[in-house]
């Protein structure tokens, strides 16, 4: 490990505090309540969107004070912001009703063919069906759906118990960080560094699809079993507490397959041009255009947590590029068992997505070692919220249905750890 430099030390102890302040969110909100005259600024740091780019900011104006404005902003251009563009627009349309609509009538039919209690079976399809998705809509768009559907199920109602709460959370979290492993172009981590290692999608499916599709049936599996009285007691129907439902009209209401088509085709387009942010935004705009001029099929576009999201990735971008001198001397030189826990462990603290694209820039990986890594990312991305790129989608969705209106770090810990061992049992001896 070369010896940092100034920049590098202040870089690392603002990401340090940065990951601290993650878990300290719910103390500033419950200042914002308790302290009037300052409740915004405690509400603003509060929220766990915000934080990476709170102290991203402080990072550019050290390094501005140190280097100069112009090395500050050339080090921005230096960064790839392509991925928080990428899940700001999938969130967006993914949480269209169209899309919703669609994805609701899918689980419906699956529910329906499994021998179980509507409740159980509209659950574990949930955690099952939707992270496996994510696979071919990506994995923000897995996270969106999935947490919609929970969310208008479920949490809205304002009934679950915590242990619940957090107990499908961290499934959630865990079997989307997963899900995504069936292709090489939906889970962040996987798309990194899938082109420089020539993983094509049967190499996907051979060596990590069926492992992850097993571990997610675990995963939800145990959970329903776990919650299953609690579940049949909540029993909601669906149409009642569907926020997204029209209640002007009938449960029988079908959108128009023309317009589920379109928002397909925009998700479509999207996905295929997740690497061109000037294709994708360009076809966001007329997807903006397109939902204004038929806006009777649509709710309201949830461009505000869409952004906040982006917000967050693009926080953790800037900070994690000043992350390289101590993370990649960890990756390297170590056996395939320790650096899948050293992979697993790093993803609670740094994005899944960043951790195996330092990996990529270790040369002389061998095959084992390249499987470990990416292995142990997806298995720990469950873990905290600035795991998995799609985390923060998930947690902006649900975050005001828990009590106290926000998400304690260490009960989401606490509760993805189960999935998280599940995970890395499959990965590891199947």
């Amino acid at each position: 490990m070369t010896n940092p430099t100034l920049l590098q030390l202040i870089g690392a102890a603002i990401f340090g505090l940065a990951v601290l302040h993650t878990f300290l969110t719910s103390k500033f909100e419950r200042m914002a309540h308790g302290n009037t005259r300052h409740a915004g600024i405690w509400h603003l740091l509060g929220e766990v969107e915000v934080v990476f780019g709170f102290w991203a900011l402080l990072l550019m104006l050290a390094m501005a004070s140190l280097s100069g404005t112009t090395a500050a902003v050339a080090y921005l251009d230096s960064q790839n912001f392509t991925e928080p563009l990428f899940v700001f627009v999938i969130l967006v349309i993914a949480a269209t009703k169209p899309v919703l609509y669609l994805t609701k009538r899918l689980v419906d039919l699956a529910v329906r063919l499994l021998p179980l209690a509507e409740p159980l079976a509209y659950y574990l399809i949930i955690l099952t069906l939707v992270p496996l998705l994510g696979s071919f809509i990506t994995e923000p768009a897995a996270m969106t759906l999935a947490a919609l559907m929970l969310r208008d199920r479920y949490y809205h109602r304002g009934v679950m118990s915590s242990r619940l709460q957090y107990g499908t959370l961290g499934v959630l979290f865990v079997n989307v960080s997963i899900g995504g492993v069936l292709t090489p172009f939906a889970a962040p981590p996987v798309l990194i560094v899938a082109g420089k290692w020539g993983w094509d999608i049967g190499f996907m499916l051979t060596h990590f699809g069926w492992k992850a599709a097993i571990a997610i049936g675990i995963n939800a599996v145990l959970a329903t079993l776990l919650f299953a009285r609690e579940l049949m007691r909540l029993n909601p129907p669906a149409a009642a507490n569907d926020a997204n439902y029209d209640a002007t009209n009938d449960a029988r209401q079908r959108m128009p397959p023309a317009v589920v088509l379109v928002h397909l085709l925009f998700l479509a387009g999207t996905v295929t041009f997740s690497h061109h942010p000037a294709v994708f935004m360009g076809l966001f705009l007329f997807f903006l255009g397109y939902t204004e001029a038929y806006r009777r099929h649509q709710d309201a576009l949830l461009l505000r947590e869409g952004l906040l999201v982006a917000f967050f990735l693009a926080g953790l971008i800037v900070l994690g590029g000043l992350q390289q001198w101590w993370l990649q001397p960890l990756l390297g030189g170590i056996g395939d068992s320790t650096l899948f826990l050293l992979s697993t462990s790093l993803t609670a603290i740094t994005d899944n997505a960043a951790l195996t694209y330092l990996g990529s820039l270790v040369e002389g990986l061998s095959d084992s070692a390249k499987y470990a890594l990416v292995a142990g990312a997806v298995t720990g991305g469950g873990l905290t919220v600035i795991a998995n790129a799609p985390n923060p989608a998930g947690f902006a969705l649900l975050k005001n249905h828990f009590h106290g209106q926000s998400i304690n770090p260490l009960g989401l810990l606490l509760s993805a750890l189960p999935p998280t061992l599940v995970a890395a049992a499959c990965f590891v001896w199947l």
